[in-house]
C-alpha cells in the first residue's frame, strides 16, 4: 500500500498468542478481531495507544500453517511487507527457524453448522470429519465468472500458500492516485487484464486461491487456528468484512 520498507524481527513468546509491537506505540497489539479497525482492501490492527499494523492477513495465513499459536512481532513501520504476495516466504521462514510445537493445540470439532450471510455474500461451517475450505468467487474475469476453489491439506497446501494477492489492472492508476498500492510489481500481485494476466500464475486460479489464504488468515485472528476445525467451510462472494464478521460468529460459539 504505501510502498515503503519495512524491518520485521520475529521473537519465541511464552505468552500464547501473536502480538505486534509497532515502533513508536505505547502498547503492543494483539493479532485478534477485536483490533480489527479497517478491512477496506487489506486488514488492519490497531489500538488506542498509537498502535497500527497494516496488511496482517498473509501472515497470519502463515503463521497458521505453520501451526504458530506464540509470536512476538517487532515492526519499525505500521505495514508489514508483502513480500512476494503470498504466504509462502513468510511460512519458509518460521519453519527454517524451528517450531516448538510442545504445547500446539488439537483440533476442535463443531455440533453444528455456523452461518453468517448479507445478501449474495455468505460463509457457512459445517462439521466434518477433517477441515476443508471451498471459496466460489464471481469475479470480473472471464476465468472466474462462478469459479469454485478448493484447499485439501493432502493435497493442494502449496497452491494455496504461494497464491499471491490480486486485482484489476485498470484500477491500479486510481489506487495509485489515490496513495495506494505504491508497492505493486508483477513480482507480488497478479494483475487481472480483461482477458488475461499480467504474469505468470503459480497455479491454476491463483486469485481464487489467495481467497482462501486471506480467509485463513483473518480466521486466525479468533486466536484459535483454524486449520484445526475439523470443518469444510464454504465461503460465497466474501471478502476480509465478511470474513471477520465470521470470525465473530465462530468466536461466540467457541465460548
Amino acid at each position: 500500500m504505501s510502498g515503503h520498507n519495512c524491518n520485521v524481527k520475529l521473537f519465541p513468546s511464552e505468552k500464547k498468542g501473536i502480538n505486534f509491537y509497532v515502533s513508536g506505540a505505547k502498547t503492543s497489539v494483539a493479532a485478534h478481531y477485536k483490533n480489527v479497525v479497517s478491512t477496506d482492501n487489506c486488514v488492519v490492527l490497531g489500538n488506542n495507544e498509537g498502535g497500527k499494523v497494516i496488511l496482517v492477513e498473509h501472515f497470519m495465513a502463515a503463521c497458521a500453517f505453520a501451526e504458530i499459536d506464540s509470536l512476538d512481532v517487532c515492526i519499525d513501520s505500521p505495514e508489514l511487507p508483502i513480500l512476494d504476495g503470498s504466504a509462502f516466504k513468510w511460512h519458509n521462514l518460521l519453519k527454517d527457524a524451528g517450531i516448538n510445537q510442545e504445547n500446539s493445540s488439537g483440533e476442535f470439532s463443531f455440533e453444528k453448522p455456523l452461518e453468517f450471510s448479507d445478501g449474495d455474500i455468505n460463509i457457512t461451517l459445517i462439521p466434518a470429519d477433517q477441515f476443508k475450505i471451498t471459496y466460489c468467487v464471481n469475479l470480473d474475469h472471464p476465468d472466474f465468472k462462478n469459479r469454485r476453489v478448493s484447499l485439501d491439506l493432502n493435497k493442494n497446501k502449496k497452491e494455496i500458500l504461494t497464491a499471491r494477492t490480486f486485482g484489476y489492472l485498470k484500477d491500479l492508476e486510481k489506487f495509485q492516485n489515490a496513495s495506494m498500492s505504491l508497492g505493486v510489481t508483477s513480482e507480488n500481485t497478479v494483475g487481472l487484464t480483461q482477458t488475461g494476466y499480467t504474469t505468470e500464475l503459480h497455479s491454476e486460479f491463483e486469485p481464487a486461491n489467495h481467497k482462501i489464504l486471506d480467509l485463513i488468515g483473518d480466521l486466525y485472528l479468533i486466536g484459535f487456528n483454524p486449520l484445526k476445525f475439523k470443518a469444510h467451510i464454504i465461503a460465497k462472494n466474501a471478502g476480509h468484512k465478511t470474513h471477520i464478521e465470521f470470525a465473530k460468529v465462530i468466536d461466540y460459539y467457541l465460548k
